[in-house]
């Protein structure tokens, strides 16, 4: 039974590790943006994203050990809205990325 804890809590580690990794990811990139993109992208203003990323990092760094408490999952919701909707309209507004058919 101890084993199968060991697993257990090295699975949650794994996940809160991650999960964290994706906030400070989510935050970086949303400083790098300047606030005319959001605002041209239609998105809230950049100060928002930044309260919200910058409370789900420190929501991540503290439940890095237990990620599927509700808290953590608060966390993770925040960062995958922005990672999935907004940090693409920013970069779509800015010409970064985006697909190219050069083959």
């Amino acid at each position: 039974m101890q084993l199968f804890y060991g697993f257990q809590n090295a699975v949650l580690l794994v996940i809160g590790v991650v999960a964290f990794g994706a906030e400070i990811f989510a935050f970086v990139d949303a400083l790098r943006h300047p606030e005319r993109a959001y605002l041209a992208a239609g998105k809230r203003t950049r100060t928002f994203w930044l309260v919200i990323l910058g409370v789900a990092v420190g929501i991540g760094f503290v439940t890095m050990f237990n990620p599927l408490n509700l808290f953590g999952l608060l966390a993770i919701v925040g960062t995958a809205v922005y990672l999935t909707d907004v940090r693409p309209a920013l970069r779509q507004v800015r010409g970064i990325g985006g697909s190219s058919n050069r083959w």
